[in-house]
């Protein structure tokens, strides 16, 4: 009954799925934030976005048998990502004082 489920992921593909539902949330939460007046929605958000597209891209990698020097960079830029999130988040909280030197 769920034999169709097993060639997805044996390939990967399972990821494109899931990468092009993601794609459609980010598509979904740009026209919100232009159409409903929140344009800081999308900004807030994105850098979740990339960081779990980049993890994504990181397993469809794996599971293709790509070089580890790919691997290894998907999983950098993803971290990159994920720190950008989470100082966006601090300085959100006012955990990070912004800086008035100008």
């Amino acid at each position: 009954m769920m034999d169709w489920f097993e060639p997805l992921f044996a390939s990967g593909k399972i990821i494109d799925l899931i990468l092009l539902m993601v794609a459609a949330e980010a598509a979904w939460l740009a026209w919100l934030s232009r159409r409903g007046g929140r344009a800081r929605l999308f900004a807030d958000v994105a850098p979740t976005l990339v960081s779990g597209a980049l993890l994504l891209l990181t397993v469809r990698a794996a599971l293709a048998g790509a070089w580890w020097g790919w691997i290894a960079s998907l999983l950098t830029f993803a971290l990159l990502s994920h720190g950008v999130d989470l100082l966006m988040r601090w300085h959100k909280a006012g955990r990070i004082a912004p800086n008035n030197d100008s």
